[in-house]
């Protein structure tokens, strides 16, 4: 079981979408992310969105490319600023959840998890792609299994 985090594709100018949706070159990378991700046979149960648009639509190609039968829905306490102590509480490996949310919220709450504190980076983030979170089986706490990226480097 794993603890999938994603951070949204790359997303428009408010100037040009005052939503902010995916752009072009956003929707490429994450189709492009969520297809290896398939072929590695990555399930998910359900996949958990902050409610913005950049969000929705990313964690929308994920729920496509995944398969039939995941639970998508948006979730309070994910913006970006949002705090990450309290929503640790509702995160499980057990579910095979997926978060689909933004920086810094992402990365603090990677951060919270395994170090215990939203302060110590333990991993950069990039748009689209995926870190997987698991618990380690012998110490018991939570622990990066792997991570898909648009970009090495």
């Amino acid at each position: 079981m794993a603890l999938f985090l994603v951070q949204h594709g790359k997303a428009a100018p408010a100037e040009i979408d005052p939503e902010r949706g995916l752009t072009t070159e956003g929707r490429a990378e994450v189709d492009r992310i969520a297809s290896v991700a398939e072929g590695y046979g990555v399930r998910v149960g359900a996949i958990v969105h902050s409610g913005k648009k950049r969000a929705r639509e990313t964690a929308e190609i994920f729920c496509e490319k995944l398969g039939a039968g995941i639970s998508i829905c948006a979730a309070a306490g994910m913006d970006p600023n949002d705090d990450v102590a309290a929503f640790a509480g509702r995160v499980s490996a057990a579910d095979n959840m997926m978060l689909v949310g933004h920086l810094p919220f992402m990365e603090k709450l990677a951060s919270f998890l395994i170090t215990g504190s939203p302060d110590r980076p333990v991993f950069k983030f990039q748009n689209g792609g995926i870190v997987c979170l698991d618990i380690h089986p012998a110490a018991g706490t939570w622990v990066i299994v792997w991570a898909l990226m648009p970009r090495i480097g």
